[in-house]
């Protein structure tokens, strides 16, 4: 079964990453090195590198393997960086970053959650799984010079730019006032974030984080 992980996650890489603009050979490599059947429940195990979000708990997914290697790729990791990763639910992303950064902090708020990506990440070096309040972010360890959100927001709360050093970035998909998901990128320069538009998503939504009053179904 071992072998068919492993041509399982070579299809996900030359069927769903390759083909979505992902040519960081340092993020490709990420994705062949860690075991995504591992984050997911077991029965679930068989579909874990399909192009779909996964669900790992009621209302908590592992984010489509395409989106999440865009959004890290965006985010160029070096050794030198040390990462937030927000609502991480079992830890997939914070282990895939932590190939390639120097330190991941991985912040969930279910117990549960954070339970499971501590056994999932057993042995995966460089991540510490932390709980708190997602939106909050987590200042204990600030400031990071990247986030990713992994899910979908109306919007990029302030506590989380807040947490960004001057050349910070943050990558997170943000539900616009058409209800359409837009993968964004956010940078700290001068004091202060600007965002650009990466690419349209359609991402399952991360709780925790409020909406804006005019955003209706």
């Amino acid at each position: 079964m071992a072998a068919d992980y492993t041509a399982a996650r070579v299809n996900m890489i030359e069927g769903q990453i390759r083909p979505n603009k992902v040519t960081d050979p340092f993020v490709v490599e990420a994705f062949l090195a860690i075991p995504r059947e591992r984050f997911v429940p077991e029965a679930l195990a068989g579909v874990a590198y399909v192009d779909e979000d996964v669900p790992v708990a009621p209302g908590r997914y592992l984010m489509e393997p395409m989106v999440l290697a865009r959004l890290v790729q965006e985010l160029s990791l070096t050794r030198a960086d040390k990462v937030l990763a927000v609502g991480v639910a079992t830890g997939y992303a914070a282990a895939i970053m932590a190939e390639m950064a120097g330190s991941v902090v991985a912040l969930e708020s279910d117990p549960a959650l954070v339970e499971a990506a501590r056994k999932a990440l057993a042995g995966v070096a460089g991540v510490a799984v932390v709980q708190g309040d997602l939106s909050a972010g987590y200042p204990a360890k600030a400031p990071y010079g990247a986030i990713l959100i992994d899910g979908s927001v109306a919007e990029v709360p302030a506590s989380l730019l807040d947490q960004l050093p001057e050349g910070g970035r943050l990558v997170a998909v943000v539900i616009n006032a058409a209800g359409l998901g837009e993968a964004r990128y956010y940078r700290k320069v001068g004091g202060v974030v600007s965002h650009r538009i990466l690419f349209d998503a359609a991402v399952r939504p991360l709780p925790g984080f409020g909406r804006r009053a005019e955003f209706v179904f």
